[in-house]
């Protein structure tokens, strides 16, 4: 007999990419402690091991995948692969990307415009294809886009992250209402200044640490934990008729 709990995930499987570190590695242990079998991705796989351990541990199924996903056959090998082990795909996170540099439009040299678009907006487009042609076939299926509070307001020096964050946000919506009929929903979760490696450098500096603080209602960093309820409220039958949908984790900021 099933689970009454409309958050349970119990006899899911889900899919997290960029699960090595980071808020990625938060959600993938959310989503397993919530009751779901989880495929790790991402591009080093020693990483992904360590957290398939920790996700072992608490009694779920774990299987990594090493891919990069700026490669069509590698977001669809991916795919393929979890479905090969457990018949099935009922979640996707795409979680994978990231802002590598800082630079206003006058040093915007176009090869880090392309690969910033590649690896946060195309990726996605990559993996929603491949994990949406499964998901029509079963009837159901949540797929949570992680974009960034970037995609609602532009961040000065972070231009073309802005731009793929928000193409990420419009693409999604346009696709969830291609899919509704189908029983897959697509949204996606905003999240503000996240303690993770790629904000250590901005917590580093004490000056510049206060000052992202200080616009932030709650006066704190976000934790990766403060993300993960979102996700696994979107990857959940109490979402069901949410689609197309933008939840902000991001203590108030963006209010």
């Amino acid at each position: 007999m099933g689970s009454t709990d409309p958050f349970s995930l119990n006899g899911r499987v889900a899919l997290v990419t960029g699960a090595s570190r980071g808020i990625g590695r938060a959600v993938a242990l959310g989503l397993a402690r919530s009751g779901a079998d989880v495929v790790l991705a991402a591009r080093h796989r020693p990483a992904l091991e360590a957290v398939a351990l920790e996700i072992e541990a608490r009694g779920c199924r774990s299987l990594v995948v090493e891919a990069d996903l700026r490669a069509s056959d590698q977001a669809e090998a991916m795919i393929e692969t979890a479905v090969e082990r457990w018949g099935r795909l009922d979640i996707v996170v795409n979680n994978a990307g990231g802002a590598p540099f800082v630079a206003a439009l006058p040093e915007l040299r176009p090869e880090g415009w392309e690969q910033a678009l590649d690896l946060n907006l195309s990726s996605v487009y990559r993996v929603t294809r491949a994990a949406c042609g499964v998901m029509v076939n079963g009837g159901r299926g949540s797929i949570v886009q992680m974009i960034s509070i970037a995609a609602l307001k532009g961040l000065p020096g972070l231009s073309f992250y802005s731009a793929a964050k928000a193409g990420v946000r419009l693409f999604t919506q346009a696709v969830a209402k291609e899919l509704a009929p189908t029983g897959v929903r697509l949204n996606c979760v905003a999240p503000g200044w996240i303690e993770t490696d790629l904000t250590a450098p901005l917590r580093s500096s004490e000056e510049a640490s206060r000052r992202v603080t200080e616009g932030i209602p709650m006066g704190r960093w976000g934790r990766p934990e403060d993300v993960v309820g979102a996700v696994v409220y979107l990857a959940s039958d109490a979402a069901a008729f949410v689609t197309g949908a933008t939840i902000v984790v991001d203590g108030g900021e963006s209010a």
